[in-house]
């Protein structure tokens, strides 16, 4: 079953441990020896039972199920084994293999995982998409005493910030800015089999052409580059929308004396109410988080504005799908003014942030944290759109408010009560 490719592999022929966690750049083989490994263990004698998995069930038919059949109709033995396609299961005697998803559909939010109790070996294609509480359910429920159990992660490398990483690895320099190299910590290796692959340990099985296109990314998409091809951590989620933002103190954002305007985000019982001041000189951006909070009435928001000392004579750009909200606190005398929006207003404005070089304040914790989950929307490939995940950028559509209608209307910063 081992050949040269498949070589670094043949730690899982072992069994001798629970988790193997099988990652790395892409083209590395990884699929193909899992639905190797798992068309082998079915036609054995010995016991197995294998739950084959992605986040989604429907995903798993076009990906590692359709592989295992390739590899039966490679191997010669499909008129053997009995293959269900709608069920997703393929049966050898008492041997099976059994398509499981964590969801049912994409937006099915309450997990349908059965117990995978006489289970010895579970595949999890994608890991990455996997939430915490899902693996933790699914490693809880396996409890077969018939053989050794094992669990194989096959992922491409998330964030550092990503719950695998967290989990079962130390992260050191990797040489590149922005990246780093996982090692498995060693409080895990007793029970963890770590193996890393690329495209290079799979050149065999590639066309130049391909091998071609995975190289040219170094320079034309870099980040894609050393994360998906070289299987390198990112120091932020794939397609971050924003980077290189730097952090000053409280201090020196004081010592600023440039006009100052406003950007704010309504929020109520889910989302917070988000308020960042902002300063422009030249070709620099500097902002300050000033108000997060969920639960926040109008006239809270005008008492909390006066608090923190928001000149009533400052333009403050709100997001004008809140009419009302920006009516009452005028009426409250502060010079609030709906933010400009229309055809691509959104990629218009995260364009002309990006033309600039952004300071945020140390204080500005918010900010930090959404601009480290503020990402572009993956397409099927996961390479990024550009369309914006709309989801936790409270503070940043706030950002984008200011700067883009301050910039493109050119209003005067004066009252206009």
């Amino acid at each position: 079953m081992i050949n040269d490719t498949l070589r670094p592999y043949a730690p899982v022929l072992s069994h001798s441990k629970r988790y193997y966690l099988i990652a790395g750049g892409r083209a590395g083989g990884r699929s193909y020896f899992a639905s190797q490994y798992a068309t082998a263990r079915l036609i054995e004698k010995s016991y197995f039972r294998c739950a084959i998995m992605r986040y989604v069930l429907g995903d798993i038919r076009n990906s590692i199920f359709q592989e295992i059949r390739d590899r039966i109709e490679e191997q010669k033995v499909e008129g053997h084994i009995d293959i269900k396609e709608h069920t997703l299961t393929i049966n050898y005697l008492k041997n099976t293999i059994n398509g499981v998803g964590f969801r049912k559909s994409s937006g099915d939010q309450k997990a349908k995982l059965k117990s995978l109790a006489n289970y010895n070996c579970v595949i999890i294609e994608e890991a990455d998409e996997t939430s915490e509480e899902d693996f933790q359910q699914l490693d809880d429920s396996l409890r077969t005493i018939k053989t050794d159990i094992i669990v194989m992660l096959l992922f491409n490398m998330p964030d550092k910030k990503h719950w695998i990483m967290k989990r079962w690895f130390n992260l050191v320099d990797s040489g590149v800015e922005g990246f780093y190299k996982p090692v498995l910590k060693d409080s895990e290796k007793h029970n963890t089999e770590y193996i890393f692959t690329t495209y290079a340990d799979n050149e065999i099985n590639l066309n130049n052409t391909t091998i071609t296109n995975f190289e040219r990314y170094k320079e034309t998409k870099p980040d894609h580059y050393y994360n998906m091809i070289k299987g390198l951590v990112s120091e932020g989620k794939r397609g971050r929308v924003f980077k290189n933002w730097e952090v000053i103190n409280d201090s020196e954002y004081e010592l600023l004396e440039y006009p100052v305007f406003y950007g704010l985000d309504f929020g109520f019982t889910n989302d917070p109410t988000a308020l960042v001041e902002i300063k422009i000189h030249n070709e620099n951006i500097y902002l300050r988080e000033l108000i997060y909070e969920t639960g926040l009435l109008n006239k809270s928001i005008a008492d909390r504005m006066e608090t923190l000392g928001v000149s009533k004579s400052s333009c403050i750009y709100a997001d004008n799908a809140e009419p009302k909200s920006i009516e009452e606190l005028r009426r409250l005398g502060f010079n609030i003014l709906p933010a400009e929006k229309g055809q691509d207003s959104i990629r218009k404005g995260i364009d002309l942030i990006h033309s600039h070089k952004v300071f945020y304040t140390e204080s500005s914790v918010n900010i930090s944290l959404e601009n480290q989950d503020y990402t572009w929307s993956l397409d099927r490939n996961k390479e990024p759109t550009n369309v914006p995940v709309d989801r936790m950028n409270h503070l940043l559509d706030a950002t984008r408010y200011g700067v883009y209608t301050n910039h493109y209307t050119k209003r005067p910063n004066i009252r206009l009560l």
